[in-house]
């Protein structure tokens, strides 16, 4: 039976489950007398932290990007960047001046980026997210806790784009999350300037704080040159906000009675394969209340995803699952404060993952089961901290489908920060998205961490995590614990991952790639900066050895090496990612593998070694592209795969780029071909109005899609989505070259925001 939506229940849900994260809280508890005096006693950096300071304004600021009030001219600037790359230490080869003012209502950030050649100046986009990769941009961090690990980030581009997202456990990043502020830039003959307005509505921080953790990068694409206020080292990443410094005298700051209201309606008109139109609307209601300064709940009422841009294709060529990332905005909001210990290490670019990752909690499990949508009554999410302690609690409500009845899903996450930049934590989750059984999964982690690693101003990374699931008619080999250590630094980095998945370990709502394993990866790179002169920026050698054993009978189920002999990215921006690449592998099959459609390869021992070779041009230029080539032995057999990109930029409006994926695979026990194509065309008429088209296609599928998006932002938090979709499936039988029409899909999303 379903339940009366309103707001009531909603709440009433939301404080019953509270008492689940108050089991997550005695555990922290139970931790012990050491945890509680090391949580008390942070460690105080040596090094002299820099310091700007924020001055308060009472006149009125108009956000258009010249700088030409009185307060921008008699408010000192914060000092001058250092430079990072390409000469650590060195003085910027341009100028840029940077002036913070607040008033009652928001920070404003103003700054100066002068340039000697401003006609050189680079902006290709202009769109909300747009990546900035090509450009001549800014980057600001805002570490409004000064906690040393998590943030707000803003950026822009001389063209005004507007891309933001969050930062957490020290250098993570979730660039999906939209908040409401405002950038204008324009360019002079000195180059160009840029004026932000960040509401402080829109920022959580600690009430009665006048001490704000601050950073500014300015990166000048033409030089591949970066500069910045703080950290100017090559081996700290921007994002590592311990190395931020501070900004002061945020006096008297307040988030009014920190409510936003965002009503919504949606509209959809899809069209079923039996033909005719039907048209089907709802109205929905997001809400986000600012119970303290620090600690927020966010609540979704008839949820609709409409305008959630669609995933990439992807075809599977391996014996384990794939992974999708979350794109809907109301899981992505807040989401590193669910991040566990198990995803905190990467290789570099271009390296292989491991093939056994673990998240305790996907979001991807709530309102999506085999693809299809499961409608959303309402969810509950509350995120933020208590101190140094933060937690966060996600409640959602799904409705009936076919074989699923309706379902109440809970996550409670919960980290107690202790030192600079470490934690001890744990996660609970109950409830199972497919099926009316009951499931729980249960997990401890910890994570030490320090950018100033034998006083050496090196960064050095340590987790470790236990985990259970707890599924019914489930009692033993359900468990997965591991550790990793990553040193992470400039000119040397190293890893080291060990974990073990048994074989019924299975959170409900979480993701598992592959299970009854026990796997090893040690890795280790030697990256030199050659001089100048050279032509080389950054030359690259890695070589990462990993292995699988199964746990059910000992044996060694596979293991590969991949060693990076040749990477080198240039100083004009062109990059040699690899020069024959060597990845000799070893693979063991105990059954029968489909490795493509009526391609089966039986049980049994295969040794390869393919070879990769891959070279991008620079992003700079407006015409750029890649090109890769992997070949050599494959599973029986032989293969080669090839990827290349294209595209063309009219900046700042204007982006069409094309990639396509196909392996080509002679095996003994058959031959098959791989192939994924997409193209995107991507038109932005201003930073609040953008077009885009993606086209992909598939061969497993055999599935043509488009999808068209207009984004219209009236003001920032006011919003217009159209979303138009349109599927053919090929029909072999008639030939490659024809494909019938699928579906139809059109929606429309008009979402409003009232704040309070």
């Amino acid at each position: 039976m379903k339940k009366r939506l309103d707001g009531l229940p909603v709440l009433r849900s939301l404080s019953l489950r509270l008492g689940s994260l108050a089991v997550i809280g005695a555990w922290h508890c139970i931790v012990g007398p050491a945890l509680c005096l090391a949580a008390s006693q942070q460690i105080v950096s040596t090094d002299p932290v820099r310091s700007g300071v924020a001055t308060a304004v009472t006149s009125a600021i108009v956000i258009d990007g010249m700088l030409d009030e009185a307060p921008w001219r008699q408010a000192p600037n914060i000092g001058d960047l250092v430079q990072r790359i390409p000469v650590a230490g060195a003085a910027p080869t341009e100028r840029t001046e940077v002036t913070l003012l607040y008033d009652e209502e928001n920070l404003y950030i103003g700054v100066m980026c002068y340039d000697s050649e401003p006609d050189r100046v680079l902006a290709s986009q202009m769109a909300r997210d747009a990546g900035l990769n090509a450009d001549d941009r800014l980057g600001i961090v805002l570490d409004t806790f000064r906690d040393q690990s998590n943030a707000f980030h803003f950026a822009t581009n001389p063209a005004g784009a507007m891309v933001d997202g969050l930062v957490f456990a020290n250098g993570e990043t979730n660039d999906d999350w939209d908040g409401i502020w405002i950038v204008q830039t324009a360019r002079t003959d000195e180059g160009w300037s840029a004026e932000f307005a960040i509401p402080f509505k829109t920022l959580s921080f600690p009430a009665g704080e006048t001490v704000w953790g601050f950073n500014i990068s300015r990166t000048i694409q033409r030089k591949l040159e970066e500069n910045r206020w703080t950290g100017a080292r090559f081996q700290t990443q921007f994002f590592q906000i311990s190395e931020a410094g501070e900004i002061t005298n945020l006096e008297g700051l307040a988030q009014g009675v920190g409510l936003d209201v965002r009503p919504f309606i949606a509209r959809l008109w899809p069209r079923p394969e039996t033909g005719g139109d039907t048209v089907v609307g709802k109205p929905g209601l997001d809400l986000f209340y600012n119970i303290t300064p620090s600690l927020k709940l966010s609540v979704t009422a008839n949820t609709d995803f409409g305008e959630t841009e669609v995933d990439a294709r992807q075809i599977n060529l391996t014996r384990f699952s794939i992974f999708f990332p979350e794109k809907r905005t109301f899981f992505l909001q807040d989401a590193g404060v669910f991040n566990f210990a198990t995803t905190g290490i990467d290789p570099p670019g271009g390296i292989p993952g491991t093939g056994a990752e673990i998240f305790p909690f996907f979001s991807r499990k709530i309102g999506l089961l085999g693809g299809q949508e499961v409608p959303i009554d309402y969810g509950a999410k509350l995120t933020g901290r208590v101190g140094r302690t933060e937690v966060g609690m996600l409640d959602v409500r799904t409705r009936d489908v076919p074989n699923v009845d309706a379902n109440n899903l809970l996550v409670g996450r919960v980290k107690q920060n202790f030192l600079e930049q470490s934690y001890v934590g744990a996660i609970l989750t109950s409830g199972n998205p497919a099926s009316a059984l009951s499931s729980s999964t249960l997990g401890v982690d910890v994570r030490l961490a320090t950018s100033d690693f034998l006083g050496s101003n090196q960064n050095l990374l340590f987790n470790a995590y236990g985990l259970t699931s707890n599924n019914e008619g489930v009692t033993d080999e359900n468990s997965s614990y591991g550790f990793g250590a990553h040193y992470p630094n400039d000119r040397f980095e190293a890893q080291v991952l060990w974990r073990e998945i048994q074989e019924n370990f299975d959170p409900a709502i979480g993701f598992v790639q592959r299970s009854n394993v026990r796997m090893l990866r040690v890795a280790g790179s030697f990256n030199p900066r050659p001089r100048p002169s050279t032509g080389i920026q950054q030359m690259f050698h890695d070589v990462f050895f990993t292995r699988f054993t199964r746990l059910d009978n000992g044996l060694v189920e596979s293991w590969d090496i991949y060693a990076t002999l040749v990477d080198w990215h240039l100083n004009s921006g062109d990059s040699l990612h690899s020069l024959f690449d060597l990845n000799p592998t070893y693979e063991r099959l105990f059954e029968p593998f489909e490795i493509s459609p009526g391609v089966v390869l039986p049980p049994g021992e295969y040794r390869f070694m393919p070879m990769r070779i891959f070279f991008t041009s620079a992003q700079k230029r407006r015409v750029q592209g890649s090109i890769g080539l992997r070949f050599g032995n494959y599973w029986s057999g032989t293969a080669k795969e090839i990827q290349t990109g294209l595209s063309y930029k009219l900046p700042p409006n204007f982006l069409i780029s094309f990639n396509a994926n196909q392996t080509f695979a002679s095996l003994p026990e058959g031959d098959f071909i791989a192939r994924i194509y997409s193209s995107q065309v991507s038109y932005a008429a201003s930073p609040f109005l953008s077009f885009s088209n993606l086209i992909q296609f598939d061969n497993r599928s055999g599935n043509l899609g488009l999808q068209s998006r207009v984004h219209w932002t009236i003001e920032p938090g006011n919003e217009i989505f159209f979303v138009f979709g349109q599927g053919w499936v090929q029909d072999l039988e008639r030939g490659y070259r024809d494909f019938r029409r699928q579906d139809s899909r059109l929606a429309t999303k008009l979402q409003y925001t009232f704040r309070f």
